[in-house]
């Protein structure tokens, strides 16, 4: 089977250069509606397919919350800070989710370890206590670590993207968050004859994806979001299970960290060698780039290396070393 490259489009990749590039080195360029305005993403597609033939997936933001901010704050173990329901530094998204929060839930928000617990609830704000020090910014996942909250599994936002890629003949969608056999069928109801991924990225994924490979064939792991809700150590022990429950009709991308230090660096680990590599002897049909292209250094450098492990893999002789 051909081993495939999908890669997230941002800042770093939105340009002639590395669109031209693509065409003849990546399977997939996936647009992160999380990061997307919905308003430009009619004249966003528009300029990608100038440029480039290669497919582009719409990957929808889900059921996921997400923080809304002013101005970026360092927040200190201790410290008090708000959530707030209208005006204020802090909102969150989608704003259902602001009344479905308890005391005593443990909020972790983004990936910079800041994590809060909610000591008091008010009809305008909710305060909580600071548990691990991180900065508190815009645009960034927040999960509730002691419990599950039920949100919608799209965005009123996802639902007007779908409408504008479907104009635009986009066939590859993504359903983020995607936790259940329900999920996935509202998602084929929504999208007949299109291609469908399935994101893995929740504890209730993992409990259903025995079911779930028995409806659907594409999906990702998507092993940033699921540290949010099982520990980084246990990630190697979750990609192993979902590959070990697959059955031959699947077929399962992995995204997030494989070449996390070539955003600022223009070569990679040993360890990321070794990921990639462990990734595709575990039967991985594509990888991801999301942040390495979105927004790092190098993008084509970070594709190179991707095909030459892909190559060497194909190889496997220790004489061509």
């Amino acid at each position: 089977m051909k081993k495939k490259i999908f890669c997230t489009l941002g800042p770093s990749t939105l340009n002639s250069k590395f669109l031209k590039f693509a065409n003849k080195k990546i399977n997939l360029l996936r647009l992160n509606m999380s990061h997307v305005n919905v308003n430009k993403l009619d004249k966003l597609i528009k300029r990608i397919k100038r440029d480039t033939k290669v497919p582009i997936c719409i990957d929808t933001e889900g059921a996921q919350i997400r923080t809304k901010v002013k101005n970026l704050k360092k927040v200190i173990s201790g410290q008090k800070f708000y959530i707030y329901k209208n005006k204020g530094n802090f909102k969150i998204y989608p704003n259902e989710v602001f009344s479905k929060l308890k005391i005593g839930d443990i909020i972790l928000i983004g990936f910079d370890n800041l994590s809060g617990k909610i000591i008091k609830l008010e009809n305008y704000k909710i305060t909580l206590k600071c548990l691990t020090s991180g900065l508190l910014e815009t645009n960034k996942g927040m999960h509730i670590q002691n419990r599950k909250i039920k949100i919608n599994f799209l965005t009123e936002k996802d639902l007007k993207a779908i409408e504008i890629a479907k104009k635009n003949k986009i066939s590859n969608f993504a359903l983020s968050f995607t936790n259940n056999c329900q999920d996935i069928k509202k998602f084929k109801e929504l999208l007949p004859g299109k291609k469908k991924y399935f994101k893995i990225e929740t504890k209730e994924a993992l409990r259903n994806f025995k079911e779930m490979t028995k409806i659907a064939n594409f999906f990702l792991i998507d092993r940033g979001d699921l540290s949010r809700e099982i520990e980084i150590s246990k990630i190697p022990i979750a990609q192993r299970f979902i590959f070990s429950q697959k059955n031959k009709k699947n077929h399962i991308a992995i995204a997030t960290n494989f070449l996390e230090s070539m955003i600022k660096n223009p070569t990679p680990t040993r360890a990321e060698a070794n990921d990639i590599y462990n990734s595709l002897e575990m039967g991985a049909s594509a990888l991801v780039l999301a942040a390495e292209t979105a927004i790092g250094k190098y993008p084509i450098e970070c594709v190179n290396f991707l095909l030459s492990v892909i190559k060497n893999f194909k190889t496997k002789k220790a004489s061509k070393i």
